[in-house]
């Protein structure tokens, strides 16, 4: 699975998905301060999902009505660095195959995953 990683997630975030097996893009590795537009675009581009902690990227799909690949939001502010690690690693675990074509969230207690319609 391809994952386009935004530059507002934690480098730890990207360490362990790519021990886990997963192909990341790191936003900050590639091309810093690139617009959210570009970050969204490069993402449908690679056939990606768009790992992010931006809340504007809701926004692009549900105001604009824009098409993605799959969008998964880190609501996970505050919380130790190991148990975001732990957390996310977690989730993709149990759901990667659902966040495809899904904007998701995965918080503290819970993954919620909601396809377009």
């Amino acid at each position: 699975m391809n994952l386009l990683v935004d530059e507002g997630v934690d480098r730890p975030i990207v360490v362990r998905l790519r021990q886990d097996g997963y192909n990341v893009l790191y936003v900050t590795e590639m091309s810093p301060g690139i617009t959210d537009n570009v970050v969204f675009q490069r993402a449908n581009e690679q056939q990606s999902l768009l790992l992010t902690a931006d809340k504007d990227f809701g926004e692009l799909i549900y105001r604009q009505g824009l098409v993605h690949t799959g969008i998964v939001l880190l609501r996970l502010a505050g919380l130790p660095m190991e148990t975001k690690v732990t957390l996310i690693s977690m989730a993709f675990d149990a759901h990667a195959s659902e966040f495809v074509g899904a904007f998701s969230v995965i918080a503290p207690s819970i993954v919620r995953i909601r396809h377009q319609q």
